[in-house]
């Protein structure tokens, strides 16, 4: 079932400007274009220098970028153009618009996604024969596919942190009105975010941007990634990948549980008396704790006026996140935040300034604390490891030490150590991404065989499903 399409003028107004390609304004029978056109939401100028004209699959090794990639229906390469690494995607018009204009739409809200950059179309190759679109996204920096990750040497939690990550994606994607329809561990890439994970979507050709979603539509997202996710755990663990004690079953439910747990802390209305309102600062501060800034709160009494209702209408995530970015122009995932925010707490107590604007001590904490600490990053860790990520490991390792030792370990000597230790553990070696690579390219199939032309699949309607868990 193809979504209705609906008046984007109803939609948040950023969402209404997004993009100038109107997928589903196009017909499904309207004919090619007979000259390359690019619609780019870039200027790299290095963009009109790529070989539109060869099928994807075949362009030249010194062109790509030896990245692990994720399984995918059709075929993905990382490509250098100038000093950006872009995945590009071969897929039909219809399905590469559709999808350019979603992420467009996507990144407009600043919901987790990944960059889109343009589309092309119109591609034919030397002998005039038609080749299919291409949608160019950025590629994540320091983002993994879930299998990459347990590719490496892992802690035994890694899936439900994964699944935990999937499960926040869900909840913000669902709240802003966007409809996924096609939920899985090979739809997401992951950044490490202190000892848990974000998740960023990275595969929008179904989905559909709604003002709301009925109850139908968000439990077939939930359904949906429940199965695939079994699946893919299942598929790790037969290629001895996954640890031999986790539950594929049990994880799936996970999500399922973890999505209605988040979902109601962030939608449910309470009830209070009028002399327990401060029960409304509580249920503020359970949603910053979740990572959640509540922009509006809706508040009524009851008719007999002995109760007052109290819903969050609007809720932004990255709290800790904000509030970081603002003290130190850090740009981070919210769980590295909020560490760095609680190291920048006990810098400000452990040099006594408790009573100096928390700005001014933010500019020491950068000076004296982050940024010589950062710098001892190796050069040939810069692009597997992010600054904040190797910090927030550095507190911890050097906690580790200082335990082990029963005495504090200097901040130079906590780093020498992690990167001699612990560091090597990031980096996949070339067989490994090899070995990704050759398993990536094994799902490719052939677009037209799967969907119709518009990308979906014509058989389901989510409202009329039966839900089972």
């Amino acid at each position: 079932m193809t979504p209705n399409p609906i008046d984007v003028s109803q939609l948040d107004p950023r969402v209404a400007m997004a993009t100038s390609v109107n997928a589903e304004s196009e017909s499904e029978n309207a004919a090619e274009p007979q000259a390359l056109k690019i619609t780019a939401a870039s200027s790299n100028p290095k963009m009109f220098t790529l070989p539109w004209s060869e099928p994807l699959a075949s362009w030249p090794q010194d062109l790509l970028a030896n990245l692990p990639r994720g399984i995918s229906r059709h075929v993905v390469r990382f490509v250098h153009v100038g000093d950006e690494v872009y995945a590009m995607k071969e897929i039909t018009r219809q399905m590469a618009e559709r999808e350019y204009e979603n992420l467009r739409r996507l990144q407009k809200l600043e919901l987790p996604a990944v960059t889109p950059i343009a589309v092309v179309t119109g591609r034919h190759d030397h002998n005039g024969e038609p080749l299919e679109a291409i949608l160019v996204t950025k590629h994540l920096k320091f983002s993994l596919p879930y299998r990459a990750l347990f590719a490496r040497n892992l802690r035994p939690d890694t899936a439900e942190r994964l699944i935990d990550a999937l499960a926040v994606l869900m909840v913000r994607l669902h709240l802003a009105g966007f409809y996924w329809g096609d939920v899985s561990l090979s739809n997401v890439l992951f950044l490490r975010d202190a000892d848990a994970f974000t998740a960023f979507l990275v595969d929008a050709e179904t989905g559909d941007l709604q003002i709301n979603l009925t109850e139908g539509q968000r439990e077939y997202d939930i359904d949906l990634a429940r199965t695939n996710i079994i699946g893919e755990l299942m598929d790790l663990s037969y290629g001895k990948l996954l640890p031999g004690d986790v539950d594929e079953i049990e994880i799936g439910n996970r999500l399922v549980d973890r999505y209605h747990s988040l979902w109601s802390a962030l939608t449910d209305t309470d009830k209070f008396k009028p002399d327990e309102m401060w029960k409304i600062e509580k249920r503020v501060n359970k949603l910053n704790e979740l990572g959640f800034d509540v922009d509006e709160l809706e508040m009524k009494t009851t008719e007999d006026g002995k109760r007052v209702l109290v819903r969050p209408r609007v809720v932004d995530a990255g709290y800790a996140s904000r509030k970081l970015l603002r003290l130190t122009g850090l740009d981070v995932q919210e769980n590295q935040a909020r560490r760095l925010l609680n190291d920048l707490d006990a810098y400000r107590a452990s040099t006594w300034r408790e009573g100096e604007d928390l700005e001014i001590v933010a500019t020491d904490w950068m000076r004296e604390v982050f940024e010589p600490t950062v710098r001892m990053i190796p050069r040939e860790y810069r692009s597997q490891i992010q600054p904040a990520q190797f910090f927030h490991e550095i507190l911890t390792h050097r906690w580790y030490l200082a335990e082990h030792a029963g005495h504090d370990v200097p901040m130079v000597e906590a780093v020498k150590n992690y990167i001699d230790n612990v560091l090597p553990n990031y980096k996949l070696d070339d067989k490994a991404i090899s070995a990704l690579l050759e398993e990536a390219d094994s799902g490719v199939i052939d677009d037209e065989s799967t969907y119709g032309d518009d990308g979906y699949d014509p058989d389901y309607d989510p409202d009329a499903a039966v839900w089972s868990h």
